[in-house]
């Protein structure tokens, strides 16, 4: 009973050892029936479906560019200036008196000979009187000197008086002709003094804020002025030059040029004025190696102001027909100075060039780069040679237009 009970057990592992080898089997005829699959179709090449959508050529790179063309450019030296006014006049009392009327404005434009302040002329006028009463008197006490030299010249002739008593009072008429030239130089004095107690303008120009109320004495030895007058139109700046580019400058002056000057605020994007060089100092200043140079504006709109600080732009030089791009167009390496030449296919080359002078945003290029071709001005961080690219709008809003004659364009910094 045992024994086949045993071997009942026995038989039942062997079945079910049996099952379990064909369910391996079966998934690795599975696995291996799926890899075959894979491998059959990575093999065949794949057969574009004629429903499947075309595929997207990827865009080119965006890019802003310009045209060199060929054009003039301005050379120029820039140089920190100061507006000094030629004239500037502190306005004071020659008289002592009262300030009686003040007949100016703070801050008015006044001419030469305008009437600032008046002060109490009645003292003057007091004078004057006495002065021409002194002249007067001495005028008649001359006369009547002259007529007693005349009896004693007759009295003289009849032997009656002596030739000293004659002579006594010639010297008495002499002596009543210099009272007559002493009283009128009183008398002069006097009206000037009267003609003091008008203070007027001495110069053309603008004057500054009062000093002095009316009602107050001031006297002529005040260290304090009553107002200040500056010049203002024309006015002057000074500026100075490295003493490496006075050769250029003292050439056109001699030569009789009159080098176009111009100011700038401190921005140097907004022309404030236009005038021409004056002079250039007669030495150097060793501790800066700079020489300073005057230039005149008329300044008829007033733009420009005392003790203003300003950045001057120097016309010295003018490059004749040369190619120019921008400069933003101009990139740097290692290997030198190139730039990206967008060709007909709008991929782009890496072109070197050799550069001129830069003033601006304009660069002349000596060589490297003809008329007519486009180069990139925005966008280049992202080129490399070949790139293809797609001209778009630059980035100040506008389309990237080609430069112009410089002789044209306002300066940028």
């Amino acid at each position: 009973m045992t024994d086949s009970r045993i071997g009942e057990n026995a038989n039942a592992d062997s079945r079910s050892s049996a099952g379990r080898w064909r369910l391996w089997l079966l998934i690795l005829v599975a696995l291996a029936g799926g890899a075959y699959l894979m491998l059959s179709r990575m093999g065949k090449p794949r057969v574009p479906n004629a429903e499947a959508s075309p595929v997207t050529p990827r865009p080119g790179i965006p890019v802003a560019a310009a045209q060199a063309k060929v054009g003039d450019l301005n050379r120029y030296l820039t140089a920190l200036g100061t507006v000094t006014p030629f004239y500037t006049v502190t306005v004071k009392s020659r008289v002592d008196g009262q300030i009686v009327s003040v007949a100016f404005r703070e801050g008015q434009i006044v001419h030469e000979g305008d009437l600032l302040i008046q002060i109490d002329p009645r003292p003057y006028q007091v004078q004057l009187e006495q002065a021409q009463g002194q002249m007067a008197r001495d005028k008649a006490n001359l006369t009547n000197a002259k007529i007693m030299l005349a009896r004693d010249k007759t009295l003289l002739d009849q032997k009656v008086i002596a030739a000293q008593d004659y002579d006594n009072q010639a010297a008495v008429v002499g002596q009543y002709e210099g009272t007559l030239v002493a009283d009128q130089a009183a008398i002069d004095n006097a009206r000037l003094q009267l003609t003091y107690s008008r203070i007027t303008a001495p110069i053309t120009g603008r004057i500054g804020l009062r000093l002095v109320d009316p009602g107050n004495i001031v006297h002529a030895t005040d260290t304090q002025g009553l107002a200040v007058i500056t010049q203002v139109r024309p006015i002057a700046v000074l500026f100075s030059i490295p003493e490496d580019d006075l050769p250029r400058v003292r050439k056109d002056v001699h030569a009789g040029d009159r080098l176009a000057v111009e100011a700038y605020d401190r921005t140097l994007r907004t022309r404030l004025a236009e005038g021409t060089l004056l002079t250039y100092d007669n030495q150097i200043d060793p501790t800066t190696g700079t020489v300073r140079l005057k230039a005149s504006f008329p300044n008829t709109d007033y733009s420009l102001f005392p003790n203003q600080f300003v950045n001057v732009r120097m016309l010295v030089d003018t490059d004749r027909n040369v190619v120019l791009i921008p400069t933003a167009a101009v990139q740097r390496s290692a290997l030198g100075t190139f730039v990206f030449v967008v060709k007909p296919d709008h991929t782009v080359e890496e072109r070197k060039v050799e550069i001129g002078a830069a003033e601006g945003e304009t660069t002349s290029v000596i060589s490297g780069v003809q008329a007519g071709e486009r180069v990139v001005v925005e966008g280049a961080d992202r080129l490399q040679q070949g790139s293809k690219v797609r001209i778009r709008m630059a980035s100040n809003g506008g389309a990237a237009n080609p430069i112009v004659n410089q002789q044209s364009q306002s300066p940028a910094p």
